[in-house]
């Protein structure tokens, strides 16, 4: 019996180009943390009110870090633009899920909502980073 292949076995579903860019972003971003002597706990912590982007420690704080990314090359927003009051309400609403969700966290004096914004080239390659601790 041969069996003939279909347009949707063949298909093949190519990366969203935000998503590509999002998890550069995110990767870059988690090298400028590690490099501060921060220690990974989650990425891409899901919860009910959405995603959390980065969760670290550095030291004795808990850091929630919502990543922005943007082409360098693309007109318009910057990757603060899209860190409005909403943005903010929701990424602390997503902190207090995983400190009520996750029972294997680490527990620290502290919990710090940080963001960063990071600009990349076409080829992906890192133009700019600007990480702002407290950030809200």
């Amino acid at each position: 019996m041969r069996r003939h292949a279909t347009a949707r076995s063949v298909a093949r579903v190519s990366p969203d180009p935000r998503q590509i860019l999002g998890a550069t972003g995110e990767r870059l971003a988690l090298e400028h943390l590690e490099r501060l002597g921060c220690r990974l706990v989650a990425r891409n912590h899901r919860t009910r009110y959405g995603e959390l982007d980065l969760v670290v420690v550095d030291g004795r704080t808990l850091v929630f870090v919502e990543v922005k990314t943007r082409r360098a090359s693309a007109a318009g927003p910057t990757p603060w633009d899209a860190l409005d009051e909403r943005k903010r309400r929701q990424v602390r609403r997503m902190g207090r899920a995983f400190l009520h969700d996750v029972a294997d966290r680490p527990f620290g004096d502290d919990v710090r909502f940080d963001a960063i914004g990071v600009i990349v080239d076409d080829a992906h390659r890192l133009v700019r980073l600007d990480h702002l601790e407290g950030a809200f």
